[in-house]
């Protein structure tokens, strides 16, 4: 199909960019209508039917085992590799905590993550001991500069690697297989949030070779809130320790406390998870996968945030964060005599652009999609050449744009 006709149909297909120029899937992304007539449908029988009978029971391990596979193939794994989670926050505390830490330890991590990875190393410093090194990787976009640092940093010491693939701050891909590597080669596992990457650019975890990569369904997905997936590699499966446990991570488990867990990734899982949310998930991946097809999204994406890029750092004011040679879907940037808070707000009002700050910057950031169009791109950039060529005490005075049933006013 051309895309003069997918593109409409991919619209069609996700309400919500109808109602404002979507750029925030590093939030959240749009949900497809598919997704929720599933979801819906199955919260129509738990409420017709309940959810304690054992036909329920059996459909809910199926719908938890289509999650799993889903995912495993946008990773390029098998899905016994998986774990599901109920976000990347989760899978990053499983492969911090899944090291036998002892006092004097090292973990490292950069200087450009998100709390999902900093706050389980923050725990585990107060509360083991351990010594917490951050390598200072500027905007991350120099993969000689990354890897020197992360150099200095891992020492023999050194347990555990926890980073991004993409960082959030900046939208920098970092040089994930190079520092797998490097950190083996010194007896350091590596744990990778996965969480800007996933979806929107081609990940296979089996070539980058790291023991936990953890995603969430929400962002690049495209699926529900509370969910998300970690990736746990084989050669490390039966070194890891748990620090929850429950029902779900044991094959068999007795009175006794006499049990067997899963040999596989599913010893991660804990307990019960919102079956709607799950088969939301399963959906979403598998719509992705099969029907926009994945090809096509990492070029479209690409292009799409590569040209948005451009079309920022052309204007007299704009400076693009982003590298321009390390992108994912990410573009992060400052308008020069703006605080970033305001800035946004007069470009929501100006192209009811959905969008985000990064405070650590005090820029904005915005998350080009395969939905994004052209003509979006170029509103949203004649918005930011707006508020460029004036202060915040000049700018013209401007009512919010109203959404309509019918879509923008």
């Amino acid at each position: 199909m051309p895309d003069d006709e997918k593109l409409p149909a991919i619209r069609e297909a996700l309400p919500a960019t109808a109602a404002g120029i979507y750029l925030n899937t590093g939030s959240c992304g749009p949900l497809p209508r598919e997704t929720a007539r599933a979801m819906a449908e199955l919260e129509g029988i738990e409420l017709r039917t309940g959810r304690a009978d054992m036909a329920y029971w059996k459909d809910s391990a199926e719908r938890m085992n289509e999650a799993r596979a889903a995912v495993a193939a946008v990773l390029g794994t098998e899905p016994r590799r998986m774990a599901l989670t109920h976000a990347t926050t989760d899978g990053m505390n499983v492969a911090t905590w899944a090291v036998d830490w002892q006092a004097g330890d090292r973990v490292v991590t950069t200087s450009l993550e998100h709390s999902g990875a900093l706050g389980p190393l923050w725990a585990l410093r107060d509360r083991r001991g351990v010594e917490l090194a951050i390598a200072d990787i500027g905007t991350g976009g120099d993969p000689a500069e990354v890897l020197a640092a992360l150099d200095r940093a891992i020492t023999p010491k050194t347990r555990l690697v926890a980073l991004s693939h993409v960082t959030w701050a900046t939208g920098a891909r970092l040089p994930i297989a190079e520092i797998v590597e490097l950190a083996h080669s010194r007896g350091a596992l590596v744990a990778v949030d996965g969480a800007q990457a996933v979806g929107a650019i081609p990940v296979s975890v089996e070539e980058l070779g790291a023991d936990f990569y953890a995603v969430p369904g929400q962002k690049w997905l495209l699926g529900p809130e509370g969910t998300g997936a970690v990736y746990c590699a084989p050669s490390v499966l039966d070194r890891p320790r748990l620090t929850f446990a429950g029902y779900a991570a044991f094959e068999s488990l007795d009175l006794a406390a006499e049990g067997k867990l899963w040999p596989d990734a599913r010893r991660f899982e804990i307990a019960g998870y919102h079956q709607p949310s799950i088969l939301g998930f399963a959906r979403s991946t598998a719509w992705l996968s099969m029907y926009v097809g994945l090809d096509w999204i990492h070029e479209r994406t690409a292009r799409l945030a590569g040209e948005a890029a451009a079309m920022l750092a052309e204007i007299p004011g704009v400076e693009v964060v982003t590298p321009r040679d390390r992108m994912a879907g990410l573009v992060t940037f400052r308008i020069a005599g703006w605080k970033a808070g305001p800035a946004l707000g007069e470009l929501s009002k100006r192209t009811l652009c959905i969008a985000r700050t990064i405070p650590p910057l005090d820029a904005i950031r915005i998350s080009v999609g395969f939905y994004n169009t052209d003509h979006e791109l170029r509103r949203f950039r004649d918005g930011v050449a707006l508020v460029a060529a004036h202060t915040p005490e000049t700018i013209p005075n401007r009512p919010a744009i109203q959404v309509l049933r019918g879509g923008l006013e």
